[in-house]
């Protein structure tokens, strides 16, 4: 008959103490009796009364001496602090201890909240559990094998609740429970290798097998539930194995078939769910060749990979190789023989691409909707701060063994001391990581799930936030102190690698660490700098002094210095936000805006680092800086828009070099505001084509107008004629690049009544006058107008009429320049002429006939000849663009026989795109559709890389870059990440190889 609740436990009051269903409370308290206060109010305390008090019901319901655990609970308040706030957070551990009520004793230790278990003691309770000596050196269970795996599990499963009991009721540090944890993980593999040892039986003698933890294992910093990463080293067995004789010897590959055997049985049992549950996976993944190598190597095997075929991330992840189980002076061996090549990784010749990747690829890997969830790989998260610690330690602890600690808190506390990282701010990033890693534990401790999510529903976020002691508005509370431990983590993670080396180079007195000289160059060139000394002096010129610029400029440089890190040319952004900063630092807008606005800060940091096009243009015109800024300024104006701001300014000037200095000076601008566009949006092939040709277009008509107007005032007469510009080539075809000339030619037609030569003179000089304008030297780019695609080449007149222009396609003309004139588009000038010119030239490009044979193998002889002769010497036909197998030329050459043959037929074929055309062929099913595709994809990816070589390079460009920087920037612009310079190669090579085969079936054999 259960007793009477105590009158004070009201509703309200259950309440306040945290109950959510008081009525429910109420009814179970009263079933276990009147409990003393204390241990409702300790209820009160948990994270969540009403779960503590269901499983406390449960317990009770099966203990053996229930009446022994109520009166613990009411005359022992350690006890009850302990149990019950194991029962109030975890459903895990809850439901261990009904399975398992004698458990409940071993939270009844009074020494439990004040002592740490020593690591032997832990190993020594798991082997005993499973039948094996802990005196042993090679401990061999003796309990069959499945009785063995579930005493393993039960004991883990002890340890760990007397272990979480006194981190949530005594606060034992993060460091501290991930260090017990870590020892109770050694623990259990070496209790796991002794029942390995009894299944696999006699022959487990015959072999040495050490058991390596990596990663927070290694570290001594393991969390509630998580892989165990691991490698396992083998040796035969030798005369240090007591178990042999010193006239015994066992072969290698025994030993090793042996020792994988034993490993592969340790991964099993950790790793398998059984009728106590199951303990964590065992992830040996680490290992070299990951999981494509051998489970096990030999301490030589180890070496010669290490030696020779290592990666920078598996020397970071050797930076916590700790032994833990089995031989573990086999396991000291591995250490002792890695550790030297870790401490040189930051020498390794990819080590800053290495760097980049591995960062990348975390953030690449996060699920799009756990971005903002994620307590580990998200930004501001643990591995931001693990991260950059890590780095840190392998940049200076090459000269430092100070700062080798391989647990983390640790490795920072050292490096605080080392004047790597300032005080306060070490302080602060500890702090942030105590709190994500207690978070975390208390995540995972719930359903002891390996989890880093941070969930979503109220009910648990109420009790993580209880948990952690926000009792008043624990949801609310809660997010405030996560939200701002993320801030400072992913703030201190920008100001943990740059700000010191803004310290080492100020001359005013700060509190910042303060990194020598060559502690400075070496993080400098760790994060890519490759002169080192020359990043200094940048840094000190604009953060020296006291003056308000500087300050700002120490404010911005620790964020600029990480884009600038992360992008291709760090050397090279620097020296040009130097560049710029000297000669904006006195425009009050300058790095305010910088400061203020983090888009365009990062957008110019990227622009420097990465394209020298784009950075001369710049430096031409420092305050095209604020195209950076803004929703909108990156989109490219329209012709019209341009045109009519040229206009606008010529008409403000008589004299004709003023005029176009300012027509070029807005075209510098819009070239900036495309190139940056493409850098920092990214455009498409055709964006940046019908940007770059309207652009040109705008440039030639205003030009064109100012030509035409000096050479009238010249001469002392109107022009008696009427003018056009025809686009020829990529510029025809609307598929301009950066590195493109504008290919034209000029057509007049003079006035009814005009005096022909004069007309033709005045035409002459005009045209003469506006590639003198726009190719002249200046502080602008130049456009080179190049017209050697007229009637008759270099040899013809530079302007013809357009009866002349009738006159020789009548007589002369050439099957190539039908072929030529396919992508001829009348632009600029007369709109009557432009389309009489139209006219003329459509029944030479567009035959009713076709191509005859003849014409195309004279195309073809044509191209063939292209190949041999324009291809530059030394030059690599696989990554030539334009000439290249499989490159534009060969693709445009292509669509083009297809025009030549059957426009006169096909409308649609009728248009000077190339893609276009490409459309309209498979449409007319003059080319199968997955050809068709093929080359489509062969010519935008030529387009691109063609484009993305004369951003980088600052100049025009057919061939990939040879140099190593600049083709990894080209890799950059097209997409791809640090390191994957090799991918961009390969797929370039092989959509090109593709595109070749098409060719031949096409052009060459149809």
């Amino acid at each position: 008959m259960p007793r009477q609740v105590s009158h004070y436990l009201s509703a309200g009051n259950l309440a306040r103490l945290g109950f959510q269903d008081t009525g429910l409370a109420a009814e179970r308290l009263g079933a276990l009796g009147p409990p003393a206060s204390p241990v409702v109010a300790i209820l009160g305390l948990t994270a969540d009364p009403d779960m503590a008090l269901e499983t406390l019901t449960r317990l009770y319901a099966s203990a053996p001496d229930p009446d022994v655990l109520l009166r613990s609970l009411e005359d022992d308040e350690g006890t009850a602090m302990r149990l019950l706030s194991v029962l109030g957070m975890s459903q895990a551990l809850g439901d261990h201890l009904v399975r398992h009520p004698e458990h409940w004793h071993e939270l009844r230790d009074p020494d439990l909240g004040s002592t740490r278990p020593a690591s032997y003691a832990v190993r020594a309770g798991l082997l005993v559990a499973v039948g094996a000596d802990p005196l042993s050196d090679h401990p061999v269970a003796t309990l069959p094998y499945a009785e063995a795996v579930d005493a393993l599990r039960v004991e883990y499963r002890r340890v760990l609740l007397r272990l979480a009991s006194r981190d949530l009721a005594h606060h034992v540090g993060i460091d501290d429970v991930a260090a017990e944890l870590s020892d109770l993980a050694g623990g259990t593999l070496e209790a796991a290798l002794a029942i390995a040892r009894a299944k696999v039986g006699t022959a487990a003698a015959d072999c040495r097998l050490a058991v390596v933890a990596m990663g927070k294992c290694g570290g001594h910093e393991l969390n509630y539930v998580s892989d165990v990463d691991v490698i396992f080293v083998a040796a035969p067995r030798d005369s240090r194995n007591p178990t042999a004789s010193e006239t015994e010897e066992v072969d290698e590959t025994s030993a090793l078939q042996t020792a994988t055997q034993l490993a592969s049985t340790l991964i099993q049992i950790c790793g398998d769910h059984t009728a106590e549950g199951t303990i964590w996976p065992v992830d040996a993944n680490l290992r070299p060749e990951g999981k494509a190598g051998p489970l096990v190597r030999t301490l030589a095997s180890h070496r010669g990979y290490y030696e020779r075929w290592a990666k920078t991330w598996e020397f970071q992840a050797l930076l916590k190789a700790r032994p833990v189980a089995g031989d573990l002076a086999l396991g000291r061996d591995y250490v002792e023989t890695i550790a030297p090549m870790v401490w040189q990784a930051a020498e390794r010749e990819r080590f800053v691409e290495d760097v980049q990747a591995m960062r990348r690829r975390v953030l690449d890997h996060i699920p799009p909707h756990e971005a903002t969830r994620q307590l580990k790989l998200g930004a501001g998260g643990l591995r931001d701060v693990e991260f950059a610690v890590q780095l840190l330690q392998l940049v200076h602890g090459r000269t430092d063994e100070s700062v080798r600690p391989p647990t983390t808190l640790s490795a920072l506390a050292k490096l605080t001391e080392g004047g790597y990282v300032g005080r306060e701010d070490g302080q602060s990033l500890r702090d942030a990581y105590a709190f994500l890693r207690t978070f975390e534990h208390r995540i995972q401790l719930y359903q002891l799930r390996r989890t880093h999510v941070v969930p979503e529903d109220e009910a648990t976020l109420r009790l993580l936030g209880r948990s952690l002691g926000y009792l008043r508005d624990p949801v609310v509370e809660l997010e405030r102190q996560w939200q701002h431990h993320r801030r400072e983590a992913r703030r201190l993670h920008e100001k943990l690698f740059y700000r010191p080396l803004l310290a080492a180079v100020a001359r005013i007195p700060t509190d910042e660490a303060r990194l020598t000289t060559e502690a400075a160059k070496e993080r400098l060139a760790a994060l890519g700098y490759l002169d080192a000394e020359a990043a200094l002096r940048h840094l000190e010129a604009l953060t020296s002094g006291v003056s308000r610029s500087a300050a700002i400029q120490r404010t911005l440089l620790p964020a600029l210095l990480e884009w600038f890190a992360d992008a291709p040319d760090p050397d090279a952004g620097l020296f040009g936000f130097r560049r710029i900063s000297d000669a904006l630092g006195s425009s009050p807008w300058y790095l305010t805006m910088l400061r203020d606005e983090g888009e365009t800060a990062q957008r110019l940091a990227q622009v420097l680092a990465t394209s020298r096009f784009a950075t001369d243009l710049l430096e031409r015109e420092p305050e095209g800086v604020k195209i950076l800024g803004g929703e909108n300024s990156l989109k490219p104006h329209s012709r019209a828009v341009v045109q009519a701001e040229m206009l606008a300014n010529v008409s403000r000037r008589d004299d004709a070099e003023a005029a176009i200095h300012s027509v070029r000076a807005i075209r510098r601008r819009e070239l900036l505001r495309i190139s940056a566009a493409d850098l920092c949006v990214p455009f498409g092939v055709a964006e940046v084509g019908y940007a770059l040709t309207d652009l040109t277009d705008a440039t030639l008509e205003v030009t064109l107008a100012v030509a035409t107007k000096a050479v009238e005032q010249e001469r002392g007469r109107e022009f008696p004629s009427r003018m056009a510009i025809i686009a020829m080539g990529r510029y025809g075809g609307y598929e301009m690049g950066y590195g493109s000339d504008a290919d034209v030619m000029f057509v007049h037609e003079p006035h009814e009544g005009a005096d022909a030569e004069v007309a033709s003179a005045m035409a002459k000089a005009i045209a003469g006058e506006v590639r003198r304008l726009l190719g002249s030297a200046g502080p602008d780019p130049a456009l080179e107008i190049d017209a050697d695609l007229r009637p008759e080449g270099k040899q013809g007149a530079m302007v013809r009429t357009l009866g002349s222009y009738a006159a020789y396609y009548a007589r002369w003309s050439a099957v190539w320049e039908a072929q030529a004139l396919l992508r001829a588009e009348p632009v600029v000038g007369d709109e009557g002429l432009k389309q009489r010119f139209k006219d003329l030239i459509d029944p030479l490009r567009y035959p009713e006939a076709g191509l005859s044979d003849n014409d195309l193998v004279e195309i073809r002889r044509i191209k063939a000849r292209v190949e041999d002769e324009r291809m530059p010497r030394g030059a690599d036909p696989a990554t030539h663009f334009k000439l290249g197998r499989g490159g534009l030329a060969d693709v445009e050459w292509t669509i083009q026989v297809l025009q030549l043959r059957s426009a006169g037929q096909v409308p649609d074929l009728r248009t000077a795109k190339t893609l276009e055309a490409l459309a309209a062929a498979v449409e007319a099913d003059l080319l199968d559709a997955d050809d068709a595709a093929t080359l489509r994809d062969a010519w935008l990816l030529a387009s691109r890389s063609r484009n993305a070589a004369v951003l980088v390079r600052g100049k025009a460009s057919d061939q990939l870059p040879t140099d190593v920087r600049e083709r990894a920037a080209v890799a950059k612009v097209l997409g791809y990440g640090a390191g994957e310079t090799t991918a961009m190669v390969n797929d370039y090579q092989r959509a090109t190889r593709r595109a070749a085969a098409v060719v031949d079936r096409v052009f060459w054999s149809s």
